[in-house]
């Protein structure tokens, strides 16, 4: 399993997470073998925003080849296309650091997001 993860900088488990998936600067992308072990790292910058839309983001998402996204929070849309793409996505606002919340996620305790907690803006 691969998942991305909206992240602040590059330093991969040591970065913090971005608040908001569509404007993040970079994505850590964190990949688990079947016991939900880490068996690699890697931090991919994200599109700019303000010139690729978040369409061009969630794109962008779908082309890393993840099997998940995990979100502090996300809106409708995106959520939707994400699903209609066959990416999960998982929400947890709880743990500012990557790292953090990657232990969480594998020790089975980060749920996919409910779409009734999908962002209003």
């Amino acid at each position: 399993m691969r998942i991305a993860i909206p992240s602040e900088t590059d330093q991969g488990l040591e970065s913090l997470r971005s608040g908001h998936f569509g404007h993040a600067a970079y994505f850590t992308l964190v990949t688990f073998d079947d016991d939900m072990n880490v068996t690699a790292v890697e931090s991919v910058q994200n599109v700019d925003h303000d010139t690729q839309g978040c369409g061009g983001v969630i794109e962008h998402v779908i082309g890393l080849d993840v099997d998940g996204i995990l979100t502090a929070g996300m809106g409708m849309p995106p959520f939707t296309r994400f699903t209609n793409a066959g990416i999960t996505v998982y929400q947890d606002a709880t743990r500012p650091k990557v790292a953090d919340v990657v232990e969480l996620f594998a020790a089975g305790q980060v749920p996919a997001m409910d779409p009734n907690n999908a962002c209003r803006h």
